[in-house]
This record gives structure tokens, sequence and C-alpha cells, in this order.
């Protein structure tokens, strides 16, 4: 081979100056990662010695300078036409001879090894890309399904001609690279048959906030440039990284798409791809089996390793051989830097949105709203507007960068609408179906980043808090800060925060939002009356033949996403704590739930777990838990045990949950139990014998200690857990927690509402207090304030 022409198989990183990043990381994966059992497409890198001879055999470099140096670099106002220009150059000149046939004969070599007239991918490797300081990811050009050595050539120069895209440059310009200090260099990479099959891309780390325990995993059927572009709605898998290393079940969760466009090879078209409707019946499966999603895990997790750094990766799976492959890996670069300071946003509103679709970044915003459907709109949009499209692409980047936020109808969080969203620091909602239908041009619209997993675009300008928070200004407290939560796609997000851990996942919030059926009703699936409801029931758990394993798998999940987002930090997870009309809302829940006075003081809590009533269903709970425990590694989730009344209970409780395989003290599952009724109080000793600890529920606790319906307007006012015999009761049972040698947490709102609550159990000895997030810095800053005036009392 000469010096225009090196095999990825001769490739390491080292050799970066020559073949650009991509290529590069392309061949230090085959030279180093292919022991792990990794896959590389073959080919080879035409190097930067051929742009330099390009560029030299046709006198570019003096013109493409006179060219750019017309350009405003403030304004960018005739960017346009100088990007035109420079492209035009480069289109006109000629590839000199002697790259010609060396590029001839390495593909000749490729087809001797692969088969005559193969197609192959030619991509843009520039000496700037894939950095861990600048992507350039998106910036210049590659092409798909390539093949015959005409249409090669071409492809090539096409690449070079993408040095000076309009986006190119002005992405130079932002990060300070002189345009004729960047070099090209093109892969040529055998096409894997993608469109047989799926392709997508995975991230290192969880890419909306960083988190290091997880692997996230997106893709669609067809060519992976459907995701890349974002024009497809994909399905979502995230992996814990401690039990892919155990050998585990690292799949926590995940999300099926809509993937209702798929991008094949258009063997026949003018275009060498196409896009498709995908099959219906291919829209309603996951594109990967779990032992594939496993696999990639794996892959993603030795990249990682081997690079050091977080990774940004394409892979792809070949639909005639059933292999999978990495055709990319790139530096993550938007989660690089420490977190200084982070953003408090809350919003109160009933409005109901106008659409929802995945939530990107963490913001909230209000503007007006631009319908872009093509680069000729980008006159009407002004700085300041919120941009809502069909998807985007990179040719749209200096137009992004007037919006304040992106709104798409396709698309997922690595879409390239998610991706400059990121890197501009403004809030996306991509993968709503319906924006361009639903919002019009000059609407004022006001969107949500700010409530999780779930993007919000409402009508007019809505009012919001926001606050800007040093994390330097945050104080270490001894007391152990803690979250209640409900929502498992806030984890992620909620694990950056200052905390230690989960004091209170309420599991009944899951069941409602996630699962929406009543487990008792997919126990006895066969018993239900053929009804709307149970048509409800069966198109939720479609994919499962056995109605039961719906209910364990989808919880587990949830349960797993929390706990996985917050390892090796507590998860204390409270089993189920409807009320009867609570759970008879959920489907098929009525004919299983009596109906009662007082649903606060009936069937609830541990009562329900050893009834006949209910017992198979709290089964299924227990199997969700040992699921998330013991097949994914989470051991770091601990069980709480509510309501209950008598320490007979307790007993009865613990031994369902051993003969449902949850057994207290296997594989160190700890089991708290709530302290809410004043038996659990006077009783707190023999209590303290049975569990491992406990946690005050000091809402249940005060009503049904000053015996009052903290519901009813007539004597809400007496409702108040500073009230003597409220605290007399925490007070002993924070007494008898520390006599056993147990852990005591709080859960509740009156912490930070009410600083002299926090200095109560901050001089009473509590280990812990759970907040809401919305309360979290509220209650720190109480809790802060209380732990120095007790040291200064203890002093003085």
């Amino acid at each position: 081979m000469n010096s225009y022409i090196i095999p990825f198989s001769k490739i390491t990183m080292t050799d970066l100056p020559k073949v650009g990043g991509k290529n590069a990381s392309l061949g230090e994966m085959i030279q180093h990662l292919s022991p792990y059992g990794i896959q590389v497409p073959d080919g080879f890198a035409v190097t930067v010695d051929a742009y330099h001879e390009f560029i030299s055999f046709n006198c570019c470099a003096p013109l493409l300078n006179d060219i750019l140096n017309r350009l405003d670099p403030l304004s960018l106002d005739n960017l346009s036409d100088v990007g035109g220009a420079c492209r035009k150059l480069i289109a006109e000149d000629v590839l000199p001879e002697p790259i010609q046939h060396a590029i001839t004969e390495a593909y000749r070599e490729m087809e001797k090894k692969y088969g005559k007239n193969i197609s192959v991918a030619v991509r843009s490797s520039a000496t700037a890309e894939d950095l861990p300081t600048a992507s350039f990811a998106g910036q210049h050009d590659s092409f798909l399904n390539i093949s015959g050595i005409e249409n090669i050539l071409k492809a090539v120069q096409q690449c070079y001609v993408s040095l000076f895209n309009d986006r190119a440059i002005k992405y130079r310009i932002d990060n300070g690279f002189p345009h004729l200090a960047v070099y090209l260099s093109v892969g040529i990479q055998l096409m894997v048959r993608a469109d047989k099959g799926c392709a997508g891309v995975a991230f290192s780390i969880e890419p909306e906030n960083g988190n290091e325990n997880l692997i996230y995993i997106t893709g669609a059927w067809g060519l992976g440039e459907s995701v890349v572009q974002g024009a497809v709605n994909t399905d979502e898998f995230y992996l814990f990284k401690p039990s892919i290393e155990k050998e585990l079940r690292a799949i926590v969760y995940r999300t099926l798409g809509n993937k209702q466009q798929m991008m094949i090879y258009a063997d026949n078209n003018p275009k060498p791809t196409q896009y498709i409707d995908t099959p219906t019946h291919l829209r309603d499966w996951y594109i990967l089996m779990d032992e594939e999603i496993e696999l990639l895990g794996k892959w993603c997790l030795a990249i990682e390793k081997h690079y050091k750094m977080p990774m940004d990766i394409e892979w792809a799976k070949d639909g005639d051989s059933n292999q999978l492959y990495i055709v990319q890996a790139r530096p993550e670069t938007i989660h690089r830097k420490k977190k200084l300071s982070f953003k408090e946003f809350a919003i109160h509103t009933n409005a109901k949105p106008l659409c929802t679709g995945k939530a990107v970044g963490r913001a909230i915003v209000s503007g007006r709203v631009s319908i872009v459907r093509s680069l000729a709109d980008a006159g009407k949009v002004q700085k300041g507007d919120i941009i809502v499209a069909e998807i985007t692409n990179p040719d749209w980047n200096a137009l992004l960068r007037k919006a304040v936020c992106i709104v798409t109808n396709k698309g997922g969080r690595t879409s390239h609408a998610s991706i400059v969203a990121r890197e501009l620091g403004i809030p996306a909602v991509v993968g709503t179906l319906i924006a361009t239908d639903v919002l019009m041009d000059g609407q004022i619209v006001t969107v949500s980043c700010a409530e999780g997993d779930t993007g919000y675009v409402y009508d007019g300008q809505l009012t919001w808090e926001e606050k800007t928070i040093l994390s330097e200004a945050i104080p270490d407290t001894r007391t152990q800060v803690m979250f209640i939560l409900a929502d498992p796609e806030k984890a992620s997000y909620l694990a950056t925060l200052p905390n230690q851990g989960v004091g209170l996942l309420r599991m009944e919030f899951i069941i409602a939002n996630n699962l929406q059926i009543h487990p008792m009703a997919l126990v006895k699936y066969n018993e239900l009356p053929d009804n709307s409801e149970k048509k409800q029931l069966e198109a939720l758990t479609r994919h499962y033949t056995d109605k039961k394993i719906f209910f364990i798998e989808k919880l587990a999940e949830s349960l797993a996403l929390v706990a996985s987002a917050f390892y090796p930090k507590d998860v204390i997870v409270r089993m189920s704590d409807f009320k009867t009309n609570e759970y008879a809302q959920l489907l098929g829940g009525k004919q299983f739930e009596p109906k009662e006075e007082n649903p606060m003081l009936g069937f609830r809590g541990a009562n329900r777990y050893y009834n006949e009533r209910y017992r198979e269903g709290f089964g299924l709970e227990c199997a969700a838990i040992a699921k998330a425990r013991d097949d994914m590694g989470l051991t770091n989730i601990k069980v709480m045990i509510p309501f209950c009344r008598t320490i007979q209970e307790g007993e009865s409780v613990l031994e369902v949950m051993k003969n449902f395989g949850l057994e207290q003290g296997k594989n160190g599952l700890e089991v708290y139990v709530m302290i809410e009724i004043p038996s659990n109080v006077i009783l707190a000793d023999q209590f303290a014998q049975l569990f491992d600890g406990f946690s005050i529920g000091s809402n249940d606790l005060t009503q049904l200690t000053l015996g009052l319906d903290r519901d009813s307007e007539i004597v809400s006012h007496l409702f108040d857990e500073n009230n003597k015999a409220v605290t007399e009761m925490i007070s002993q049972a924070i007494r008898a927690a520390k006599r056993a040698g147990i852990k005591i947490g709080l859960c509740g709102q009156a912490p930070s509402d009410h600083p002299s609550f926090a200095q109560f159990l901050v001089e009473q000895g509590i280990d812990s207090i759970s907040f809401t997030p919305d309360a979290l810095l509220r209650g720190i800053e109480n809790i802060s304030e209380a732990e120095k005036q007790h040291n200064h009392s203890l002093i003085s």
C-alpha cells in the first residue's frame, strides 16, 4: 500500500493525524477490541496525504483562503454564499490519477475478499473530528450503499466538498479551528445489511444527565442513518454497568418506539437509500432480543474502558447474517465537564398540554412558534423563537442557534435535534408525532422539560419558578438527605443532585402510572368477564402469554431504573399502599376490591399482603423486587412494609415474603417498617426486633395520633406535626431505634416547610429525612441550619 491508503487493520489512534478521528477509532477497535468479540466492518482509509495531494494538485488553498476571507465572522450573513463558492471550487476540481489508482486497488482487494461489486459506506473523517473536546458530529457528509469504483471515487470527492458545508465552516469558527488546518481523510467501510436488520446509537453513559451507572442503547429497523437524523421514534434500552461486569441481567428499563419509518437500500433508484413505511408487525416489536441488547452493552462497556472515557457509539445488525457490528465510536463530549451549578424549575399549571414527547435538557422556556419545514423558512425565524419541525438536520445548525427550544414530530434522544439542543444548552421535546399539526406560526407557547422524562408543550405564556444553585453553596449535613420518589423516569436526573439515596419509592404510583392494571386481574386473567376493560388489559399485555410476567417484568424494570441511577446508595421501596377505593380504579380492580366506609383505616398495607384477597398479587410485587435485586444485581434495594398494625402482622408478612422468594437477610435484603400508627410507637422495641429499620410516615402518624381526617376542611386546621403529642411519638420511635441499633428516617413535607420541625428531628438524632424533589434544597438548608444550632448548643 502507498501513503494514500491504510487498511483499518493497520490503524490505531496514533494514526489520527493521518486518517482522522473516525478512521483512527475504527482501526483502534479492530486491533485492540477484537479479542472481546467486538466486530467492526472491514475497510480502509484514504489518508490525509491524499487530501493534501488533491488540494495541491488543484492549487485550491490560495483560492479557498480568498473566498473564506470574505466571510463576515460576526454576522455570518454571507455564510451561504461563501460556503457555496468553496464547495463549487472543490466539486469542479479533479481527483489526481495516483489517488484514483490507490483507491481502486484497495477496493479490488476488498472485492476479492467479500465479493464483486460490494456495497460500502464512504465516510468523512476529519483530523479535528471525534475529539474529547469537539465531536464535529454530523458536520461532514457520509454516503451509504455505494458500489462500483466510479461511484466510490465520486463519493470520496464529495466528502472533500463537505469539509466546506456551511455548518462545518460555522462549527470551526465556534470552536476556534482554522479552516485550512482541518484536513480530511475518508473511510471506505463494508456496508452492514442493516436495511434487512436494524441499527442505532449507544452511549456508555446516560446521555441526558451523564449518569455513569447506565448505558443507553437506542435504535430502529433499517439503516442507522434514520436514528442519527431523528427521522424515527426509536426503541430505548438502559443497562446497568455493574450487572454487566457480574454477568447478571443488565437490562433495567426499556421503552417501545413506534418506528414508523425505516431506511433501506434503493437498488433501482437514483439515490442509494430510501425511506419506506415500517411494516406494521415490526413496529410493535423490539428491534433486538435481550441477549443481543446485553451483548451490545458488554461491547459498550469494553469500548469505554479501553478509551478511558464515556463514548458515543453507532451499531448495526446485519439482517442476512444476524451479526452485530460497531460501525463508529467517538468520545461523548457533553457531560465531560464537572457540574458546578444547576437550575431548579417548578411549573404550576392544570392546563392540558397541546402535545408531549421525550424531554431533552431540563428547563422551562416560553416563546413564539416558528414552524420550519426547510431552510427556505430560515428568514422567518427570529432570535428567541421555539423552532417546530418534522425533524432537523445538520444544515440547520446556524438556524437552530437562534432558538430557545426545539420541538420535533420525530426523533429520540440521539437524534440530531437532541444532540444540537444539548450542545446549545437549550431544551427540546422530540418525538411528539403531532407538533407541526397542533402548533401554529406565531403562537406563544410554554415548553416544560422539567417534569421528568416527558416534555410538555402548553398554550400561552405560563409562569414558573427558576432558581440557580451553585454546587459549592449546598452544605454537607450529618443527617442523610434522601428523596421521596414516585416517577422512575426522574431518577437519572435526581441522582445527580446532592442526596444519600431514596428514602421512599412509592410502588403504588408506579403500578398506577406505568402498569395501570390491578395485579389480581392478571393472576385471575382467565376468570375476567369479556368486556371493554379486559380488552384494554389485553392490549397492554399483548406481548405476554402469561399475564403475570407482564406485571413482574414491568414493575421490576421501573424499580431497577431508580435503583441503578442511585446505585450504590440505598433505595427503599415501599410495597404497594393503595387504599381499596384507589386499587379499584386500576384496570380490572373493581371486582377484587371491597367497598369500605373509611378506606384510610381499612384493608390497606400489611393486612393485604397475607390476606387471601390480595396475597397472590403481593406475590407478584415480591417477584418484581427479587428480579431487580437477584437477577439484576441491584442489592441496594431495601423493602418497606406500610401500615403494619401489629407484631403478628409483621411476622405474617415476613413469612409470606419468604414463601414468595423474598427472604429477609438473604442476599443482604433488609426490610423496614413504616412508623405511622401509634401501635408502632408503643411497641417500637418489639418492631425493632422484627425489622431492620424504621421510617416515620409523619402524615399518617399525625392524623392517627390526633384522631383527625386531614382531608376534612372542618378539622384540617388541627393537623400539625409540631403538636406535642406527635413530637412525643416521633421522639419515642427514634429512641427505640437507637436502643436497637437500627436506622430510622422520616418521610414528609414538614422538615422543609417548618425549620422548627427540622430542628426537632436533628436534636432527636434522626438518621435521615426524605423530601420530595421540589423540597430538597429547602430541606437541606433547614437541616444544615438546625445542625449548626444544635452543635452550638452542645458546645455552649
